[in-house]
């Protein structure tokens, strides 16, 4: 699931204040993943937002996702994933 588009426009600021042992922790992370502090930031806060609003405990579901969910219920080996079960919902794929 992909609640913030790809390609809006990116007008909004947000603003954090950090600890030095806190940013010198995202620096380092940033790094790790080869990108920069504020995209690390950004999409992990988008992941995690995301992951927030997809697992509320009753979700609701047109037949074609209900069909779904009783297909991957049945299926032992699939694990899915807070946004594979969101997506259920609107009648879309597994991931």
């Amino acid at each position: 699931m992909n609640i913030v588009p790809d390609k809006e426009t990116k007008a909004e600021r947000l603003e954090v204040r950090l600890t030095p042992s806190t940013k010198a922790l995202l620096t380092q992370a940033a790094q790790a993943r080869q990108t920069t502090i504020t995209e690390f930031l950004v999409s992990s806060a988008v992941k995690a937002a995301e992951d927030v609003v997809a697992s509320p405990k009753v979700f609701f579901a047109n037949d074609a996702g209900w069909a779904a969910l009783q297909r991957l219920l049945d299926d032992e080996q699939y694990q899915p994933s807070a946004a594979a079960v969101a997506r259920l919902g609107r009648g879309q794929q597994r991931d």
